[in-house]
């Protein structure tokens, strides 16, 4: 099957995941919004004052995101994520909703460009608070690399598609009813994800925000996996942002073009990262992740390396479509492949830094592009770019292949995490548990365990729905997070209880064995265990 042909297979099993329909329509929203607002701003303020006031709003928008992104990003550890994603969505709503109100209002521009920051700032708890969610919400590996892949086709179209949007609101009304119409979408995003349950606070919420933001720094700088995905991404944004520079200097002083090609140039890197949705898809299923990696980043200084050598009309357009295939296969391989080796107690931390990061390689790749214009000329910008790309992979390449040879069970150790029971264990008792864990498959109608017999395993439910019967009775109906079989293996006693398939199920068992060392083993899970046990019992719907 080809890689074209698997995108509705990919996207249909994401959306028969009802969270993550929920959560992948609202970074729609959010997509849009971003990129909207963002152009719009700039156009506002180069109508008033050229370039240079278009350039300082752009800092001024993106260096105060850079510092925030990582303390805001803690929050995704200290509270329920889906809480913090929808009040962030929330605040950007509010955010926008205001600056529309001043640009439509003719006030004070500079207030516009302050209310246009405290947006930005807000906008980055977005992504790192979503790569929380998304392993707690996928029910398997693959389903969490689709949900990504999705994710990352969100992005590019978002990149094609919402410059467009925004340049027919500005005609039909300016940068006010831009910042209006998005203020709307992203109220959407939040309401759609304000019903997501997700996993619960994380085990530090209280606390000095200061100090679980250097955590996270010191997550990144002592283990080299983490460390070394940070430094590919925040290259990339580097990248990003000298191209947004670069497209002007190709359109006018190589190719002899007026300005408005430049546009055309941006949207053909753009249009490549849509047609790079067709190569990530071969990253479902997929256990190694950093091939995939490394061969993003040798497309994009490829296509680079040929336009600097041969630059012409056609050879852009085409070079830069290729550029943006290899910048997507690039950015969904090295998220997903972050999101599986940060440790699930520092996932948010983590990302807030990348997004941190990602906002300074963007101010920075852009003074670096003028810089490299100045020194080698245009041609020579490109070369030098296509030249620090694979270099800048070089530097953490073993780190790079060591991380993609210690994938952790992400999807199982949020599973497990969001069970009282094993809330309170650390992440490495957590990651034993999951590599312990036994998939079980049954049809419906088939008994998973029945009353009277020996207990042996603990299952937690990934996916499906199942009865409880005991002595013939209906007792209760498990779904999607529950558990069951703790209190034949606590209690040292027969299964209490039938539990039977209703539907085809997905279930994760742990040995006997496995199950006891952990939770007696540990005091505040054998109390959580006790409270489970005594609780199913009072209220009479008992499980075994």
């Amino acid at each position: 099957m080809s890689y074209a042909a698997q995108i509705p297979r990919v996207l249909a099993g994401v959306l028969r995941n009802p969270e993550l329909r929920r959560l992948e329509l609202a970074f729609v929203g959010f997509n849009a919004a971003e990129w909207g607002v963002w152009i719009a701003m700039l156009v506002f303020a180069y109508e008033r004052g050229g370039a240079t006031t278009a350039g300082v709003v752009a800092l001024v928008q993106l260096v105060p995101a850079a510092v925030f992104a990582p303390v805001a990003s803690a929050l995704g550890d200290r509270r329920r994520p889906a809480r913090v994603l929808a009040a962030g969505y929330v605040a950007q709503a509010v955010a926008m909703a205001a600056v529309a109100a001043v640009l439509l209002g003719h006030a004070s521009p500079y207030l516009a460009y302050a209310l246009a920051a405290l947006g930005a700032v807000a906008v980055t708890t977005t992504r790192p608070t979503q790569a929380v969610l998304l392993p707690s919400l996928a029910r398997t590996p693959d389903e969490l690399t689709a949900a990504n892949v999705a994710s990352g086709w969100i992005e590019s179209v978002g990149v094609l598609g919402s410059p467009a949007l925004a340049g027919v609101l500005l005609g039909a009304g300016g940068a006010g009813v831009v910042f209006a119409v998005m203020a709307g979408l992203v109220l959407v995003s939040a309401l759609l994800v304000a019903p997501l349950r997700g996993p619960a606070a994380g085990s530090k919420p209280g606390g000095d925000l200061l100090a679980a933001t250097l955590a996270g720094a010191r997550t990144v700088a002592e283990e080299r996996g983490p460390r070394a995905l940070v430094w590919l991404l925040g290259i990339e944004a580097l990248g990003i942002g000298a191209l947004d520079v670069l497209y002007v200097v190709l359109a006018v002083a190589v190719l002899h073009h007026g300005g408005g090609t430049a546009g055309y140039l941006n949207a053909a890197f753009g249009a490549g990262g849509v047609l790079g949705v067709a190569v990530t898809v071969a990253l479902v299923g997929r256990r190694r992740l950093a091939p995939a990696l490394i061969g993003g980043i040798l497309v994009w200084a490829g296509a680079l390396a040929l336009l600097a050598a041969a630059p012409s009309t056609a050879s852009a357009f085409v070079l830069l479509a290729a550029a943006g295939v290899g910048r997507t296969t690039l950015d969904v391989a090295g998220r997903t492949l972050l999101q599986r080796i940060a440790s699930p107690d520092a996932l948010a931390r983590v990302f807030g830094l990348l997004e941190g990061v990602t906002m300074a390689g963007l101010a920075v790749g852009s003074i670096a592009a003028s810089g490299f214009v100045d020194l080698a000329g245009g041609r020579g910008a490109f070369a030098c770019f296509a030249v620090a790309l694979p270099v800048c992979a070089l530097v953490v390449l073993r780190s790079l292949l060591g991380a993609d040879a210690g994938v952790l069970p992400v999807v199982e150790m949020a599973r497990l995490r969001a069970l009282p029971i094993f809330a309170p264990l650390g992440p490495a008792a957590l990651e034993g548990l999951a590599r312990s864990l036994e998939p079980v498959e049954a049809g419906a109608g088939e008994q998973v365990i029945a009353e009277g017999e020996p207990g042996d395993r603990f299952y937690v439910v990934a996916d499906g729905e199942l009865d409880v019967t005991a002595r013939g009775e209906q007792l209760a109906r498990l779904g999607r997070g529950d558990c069951f079989g703790e209190i034949a293996l606590l209690r040292d006693v027969p299964r209490t209880a039938t539990v039977t398939a209703r539907t085809p199920v997905h279930l994760d068992a742990l040995g006997k064995e496995a199950f006891l060392c952990a939770v007696t083993g540990h005091d505040p899970s054998a109390r959580a265990a006790d409270e489970l046990v005594r609780g199913r019992l009072e209220r009479a719907t008992i499980t075994p």
